[in-house]
Formats: C-alpha cells, structure tokens, sequence
C-alpha cells in the first residue's frame, strides 16, 4: 500500500512540475502589433516634420490639416507603444492576470486624441479658412511633401496590413476588425486615412491653384478632419468592448465546452465564464459536476484497491489507514484529472493562459 501511495505522488508531483512549465510557456505574453507600430511612429515623425515645411512655404489649410494630423498620428502611436510595452509586464501578486487591460486603456487614450487633436483642430482650422479666406501659394515642395508622405505612408500601412494578415490568415474582414488587436488596427486606420488624406490635399491644393477659389482648399481640410472624427469614434468604441471584460468569440468557447463535456469524468458544465485580457490571452473560468463513476474506474485502472484490499480485510487498524490514505488521493486524483484537461485545452486553444475548472 505504502508503494502505491507513493507511485501516485510521485506521478502527481511530475504533473505538477509539466503543469508549470506548460503555464510559464503560455504566460510568455506577445508584443503583438509592437512593429507596425513602431514603423508607423518613425514615419509620422519625419513625415510630419515635411508637411508642416509645406505649410509654412504654401500656407495651405490642407497641407495644415495633413500635417496636424502626422503630429496626431505621431503622437498617437506613442501612446500605442507605450500600451503594448506595458501589458507584457509579468503578472504578480497584484495584478494575477497581468497588465494586459494596458493596450487597450493607452489605445484608448489616443483614440480620444485623434477625435480632439486631429478632427477637432483641422475642422475648426478649415471653418475658419472659409470664413476668413488667405492667399495659397503653389509651391513645387509641396508635391514633393505630399508625395514623400504617401510613400512613407504606404509602406507603414503595407506593414500593419501585412501584420493582420499574419494573424488572420483566412478570416473575413468583417471577423478581423472584430477580433484584431486594437494597436494594429488603429496604424492601419491611421494610415489608410494619411493616404486617402495626402490625394484629399493634393487635389484641393491643385483644385485652388486651376480656380483660384480658396473654397476647395478649406473644403479639403474640412473633409480631412470629418474622417479624422469617424476613424477616432470607431477605436473608441472598440477599445470600449475590451476594457468592459469581453467574453471570448463564441467559436472558441464552442471548442472549450466541447472538451469538457467530451471528458467521461465531467458529467456536465454548471457555469462557464470567460474573458479577454489581452491579444491572445484569454482567461477561462468554470464549475463542473465530477462523474464518481468514471473517476472510480480511473483510479482502480491498476489494480490499487483489488491489491489493497487482500491487506485491510485483516484488520480494522488497516482498513483505517487505507481509508485515511483513500481520503488523500482523491483530491490529487481529481486534481491531476484537472490538469490534464487544462492541458487539453491550452492545445487547442493556446490563447486559454488562465484555466480555472472548479468543482461544484
């Protein structure tokens, strides 16, 4: 008996150590959406610089607008970087699941950013170019300016696509702006819009060097920050759907249940609760009913209680003793069934760090 007893500890002691090293594996968190990023940043940065050298040598309100919002984009981006930087911090004994919420919180903080910055300051600044109009002069700079930005631009938005699709290699449009990861997807709105803004611009500025009319360039700024604002208000609200503790998509959820209600030691899922805490990071939380049978069957699968029970029927010292020992194993039994259904599911779904199965 003592040799069995000391089989199944060893055997849940070697579990145990599999268990952490699988979780340590997993809770390795990605800084997902950290290059777009970062490219995105640089090229705002030198592009903004440019556009604002058009400005001061043309004194265009859409060539204004378009460099107000590299310097929005710019600075957003920052606050993009500094989100992703944060939320891989390990978890620790104050934040258990980690710094995740992170991302989207600075996500957040630079969607409003670009509603006030970039929408509110070129709006305001193409009403007032229509309500007091000011000379334009065409300049050859200005052409060069625009299409250094594009081509800047470009590649920074070629490279937060290229991203997306890394993630999402065969998903619909519609999944991957439901599901993308907020940091990504504000570079590839940030600078789809710095693209179609730079024609915006180049055509109110050729528009009010052929007429004349001061009109299309305030026209061209205004447009300019419209889309600012509808970009802005679209990251704010998905942003929102995160921070409120977003449960998992349902596909996923589907796979999960599959697996427990597939177990033959689950008789069936009382509660099933799951969160989003990062990009690939979910947390899954669940009561089950144990089958007594099933687990029965498992733990007399070598023979232990037929073997142990020629040694107590001798004795009620030893029937006492197997009974408190019986008393033992059952949780570590029940315990390494568990785990071993936690590591059933972190391998089909890796993105499941946190794994919380409780027994009603």
């Amino acid at each position: 008996m003592e040799k069995n007893k000391e089989s199944v500890k060893g055997l849940k002691v070697k579990e145990i150590n599999e268990t952490r090293k699988a979780n340590d594996l997993e809770i390795k968190v990605k800084t997902s959406g950290l290059l777009p990023v970062i490219a995105a940043f640089s090229g705002n940065l030198i592009v903004c610089a440019a556009k604002f050298f058009g400005f001061f040598i043309t004194g265009s309100g859409a060539m204004f607008s378009e460099a107000v919002h590299s310097f929005a984009d710019t600075a957003n981006q920052f606050l993009l970087m500094l989100g992703v930087k944060l939320s891989v911090q390990k978890p620790n004994s104050l934040y258990p699941y980690g710094h995740g919420k992170e991302r989207f919180i600075w996500a957040l903080i630079s969607a409003c950013g670009i509603f006030f910055i970039g929408c509110g300051i070129t709006t305001y600044h193409g009403i007032l170019s229509l309500l007091n109009p000011s000379e334009v002069h065409f300049n050859i700079w200005a052409v060069i300016i625009l299409i250094f930005a594009f081509l800047i631009e470009s590649f920074t938005l070629w490279l937060a696509i290229k991203d997306l699709k890394e993630h999402f290699p065969d998903a619909k449009l519609k999944t991957i702006i439901k599901q993308a990861d907020p940091t990504t997807l504000a570079v590839v709105y940030e600078d789809g819009l710095a693209v179609l803004g730079v024609f915006i611009a180049a055509m109110s500025i050729l528009l009010t060097y052929l007429t004349g009319d001061i009109y299309w360039d305030a026209v061209g700024s205004i447009i300019i920050g419209l889309m600012l604002g509808v970009v802005a208000i679209l990251l704010i609200a998905k942003n929102r759907n995160f921070l409120l503790t977003k449960s998992i998509p349902a596909e996923i959820e589907e796979i999960i249940l599959d697996i427990l209600n597939e177990d033959p030691t689950i008789e069936k899922v009382l509660d099933f609760k799951s969160a989003i805490l990062d990009i690939d990071k979910y947390l899954i939380k669940c009561d089950v009913e144990f089958n007594a049978s099933a687990l029965m069957k498992e733990f007399n699968q070598h023979h232990f209680l037929q073997n142990e029970y020629e040694d107590v029927k001798e004795s009620y010292e030893n029937f006492m003793k197997f009974s408190v020992d019986y008393m033992d194993r059952v949780p570590r039994m029940v315990g390494k069934r568990i785990d071993e259904i936690e590591k059933k599911i972190r391998a089909e779904v890796p993105q499941a760090v946190f794994i919380d199965i409780e027994i009603n």
